[in-house]
């Protein structure tokens, strides 16, 4: 970009970079639970894998073991439950199937037939090298029960482990979730420090100052100032940037370090306003196809959830 009435430079704001990698490393879920020397993968759905439990018992014949699970009467009875209460389109009908099929010793129930014919949303299950069973965490436990009790007890212990890691990690993600928009703030206060305030001025004056960049950028990225953004939604708790998206806050903290170096460059507000709006529609255009923005954006919907 460049500015005709500031000196001939360009500049691509960047988003301090040590939040950026702290974000993205909050993000990344965590894949892997060790219960007594067996290694249980956990896929980005949190569906917890019944193969790697499997194997525990048969390292060779993993689905079988699953099938044996399945034609357990218990199990048809705990899935049927399960299913009832989270998926309002089960298919009952096709349980009476399978209690049939479950007294037979012959009859192999495979967790692919029993979610294509019922519609069940609790197990996931596909063929190949990276394929395997994968349940949601109540029905693990069912099938962690069925395999041993002890090793039962000790899955769930460290499932809940790792669940008051997350609980904590979610929380350390929301803390830098809201300080990203002060991340770059420093580069402008300096900026108008420097090249705008006085030393005659008084306190209000300097303050007015301080405002009006504030109402700047709010402008430019939410369409209105902080105090106009109050008056619209009184019932709501904290202020505008408080109630920002992901994106958003990144295109703020950039927008701070661009509008600095602006005021180093001695643009007038005008000028700065025009320029500041173009870096937010270009930047909120490739916000929105990031994937590590979406992992963000996935970690704290979990955390609201």
């Amino acid at each position: 970009m460049i500015l005709k009435s500031c000196k001939n430079m360009t500049i691509v704001p960047t988003l301090n970079m040590s939040i950026w990698t702290c974000l993205n490393s909050f993000c990344m879920a965590k894949h892997k639970l060790v219960v007594e020397g067996t290694s249980i993968t956990i896929n980005k759905e949190g569906f917890i894998s019944l193969t790697d439990i499997a194997k525990r018992s048969s390292d060779r014949e993993p689905n079988q073991v699953i099938r044996s699970w399945l034609r357990n009467q218990g199990t048809i009875n705990y899935l049927e439950a399960w299913e009832t209460v989270h998926n309002v389109n089960f298919k009952h009908g096709q349980m009476d199937m399978f209690r049939k099929q479950a007294s037979n010793n012959r009859a192999k129930i495979s967790a692919q037939l029993y979610i294509e014919e019922t519609q069940a949303k609790g197990l996931t299950s596909k063929s190949g090298r990276y394929g395997g069973t994968f349940a949601h965490s109540d029905i693990a436990l069912n099938f962690c029960y069925w395999l041993s009790p002890e090793f039962q007890v000790y899955f769930l212990k460290e499932f809940q482990r790792l669940k008051s890691e997350e609980a904590r990690m979610l929380g350390l993600e929301f803390d830098l979730r809201r300080e990203i928009s002060k991340a770059n703030y420093p580069f402008q206060t300096e900026a108008i420090d420097t090249y705008i305030v006085s030393p005659k001025m008084n306190k209000l004056d300097k303050k007015n100052i301080y405002s009006s960049e504030a109402d700047l950028l709010n402008k430019v990225l939410f369409g209105c100032t902080a105090k106009e953004w109050k008056k619209q939604n009184i019932s709501k708790k904290g202020n505008i940037r408080d109630h920002a998206t992901i994106e958003e806050l990144m295109i703020l903290a950039n927008l701070e370090f661009l509008n600095g170096k602006l005021i180093q460059w001695d643009c007038d507000q005008e000028l700065r306003a025009k320029m500041l709006a173009d870096t937010v529609k270009e930047q909120l255009t490739l916000y929105k196809k990031s994937k590590a923005v979406k992992r963000i954006k996935e970690k704290e919907q979990r955390r609201l959830d």
